[in-house]
């Protein structure tokens, strides 16, 4: 992408971090969210149903149902981040498609999103901007979600994202707290998007598998996930598939066993770990949940790669899902939250 003077524009060059990578750290963050105590409101009649206990992909409330009408629940969230590639339609699609996600792995589907932009207006032309809301328009507009407006504010580092509401059935969620032992573990994208993006930032080249990954949305998936009789699942995205996975089972009072032979990678992600192109999130990610691990004889590019930050990665689900290898299985609670194989 080049502005008005024909002078190339690297929006990867213009952020610290990239994508999901740029995440506070897990650990980090549990330490600030502990001890918050979360009161309840006074309205009668709207329960909290998923809330900051568990860490789960978004907020759920139950809204009340008139007689003989069918219950629904209002799924909440929020998702920005920084360029995680060059090109701004792109990164706004990829944005999009992450935030859109947390309202799949609850088991909803998207109803209207408003877009949360930060833009340095004094580096960027505003047709850069265009084009990141543009991309951000059509995927919403793809999974039938409306776009109402949004928030934006001058900021030296480029970030972009959106808050979506959907709705959900109360009796039919997705949650992390609901995993039990016997169930297998599906995963519908392949990993190393990280990795590829990284090596994108550092060196320019693109990598369309990856794009064509992380603009996918998880709306199929969701609802073969609930077609399957799934209760359980989360999307793998900045604490990449170890550390979602230590959350789920942690949730879930389980453990998970992982078949390391079993997880898909995309093309180049290996050797992208060869090359050195781990991000800082990637490995803040392994020595967060290293001490919940048993690696076995796991080798360290492969403890890399689980601990990959995913950006607008696939869903992770307790249960058979059509078409989705199945990558593990959760047993009785160990000694560890997760055990690699």
């Amino acid at each position: 992408m080049t502005t008005a003077s024909d002078t190339p524009v690297r929006l990867t060059q213009l952020a610290h971090g990239g994508g999901c990578a740029c995440k506070i750290p897990p650990g980090e963050l549990e330490d600030v969210l502990g001890g918050l105590a979360v009161p309840a409101p006074a309205a009668a009649g709207t329960p909290l149903l998923v809330g900051l206990a568990t860490g789960d992909d978004a907020a759920v409330v139950s809204l009340p149902a008139p007689d003989g009408a069918p219950a629904q629940a209002v799924v909440s969230t929020a998702d920005f981040f920084t360029p995680v590639v060059d090109d701004p339609y792109d990164w706004g699609r990829i944005a999009a498609a992450n935030a859109l996600s947390d309202v799949y792995a609850m088991g909803g589907r998207p109803l209207v999103a408003v877009n949360l932009l930060a833009w340095p207006r004094d580096v960027l032309p505003f047709d850069l901007a265009r084009e990141v809301l543009r991309g951000g328009l059509d995927i919403a507009t793809e999974a039938g979600c409306h776009v109402g407006g949004g928030h934006s504010v001058d900021d030296p580092e480029p970030k972009y994202g959106m808050a979506v509401t959907g709705l959900a059935d109360p009796e039919r969620l997705l949650r992390n707290d609901a995993g039990r032992p016997g169930l297998p573990l599906s995963l519908t994208k392949p990993l190393g998007l990280g990795v590829l993006n990284n090596r994108h930032k550092a060196t320019g080249e693109r990598f369309e598998q990856a794009v064509a990954a992380m603009t996918a949305l998880n709306r199929d998936a969701s609802a073969a996930a609930l077609e399957a009789g799934a209760v359980c699942a989360t999307d793998v995205t900045g604490f990449g598939l170890l550390g979602h996975l230590h959350k789920l089972a942690r949730a879930s009072g389980v453990t998970a066993v992982i078949d390391t032979a079993a997880v898909p990678y995309l093309d180049g992600a290996r050797e992208a770990v060869r090359d050195g192109y781990v991000s800082g999130g990637s490995r803040r990610n392994l020595e967060w949940v290293a001490p919940f691990t048993d690696f076995g004889t796991t080798g360290t590019a492969t403890r890399l790669l689980l601990a990959d930050a995913q950006t607008s990665g696939g869903l992770l689900v307790a249960g058979e899902v059509p078409g989705a290898p199945v990558v593990g299985e959760l047993v009785p609670r160990g000694a560890h939250s997760v055990v690699l194989r």
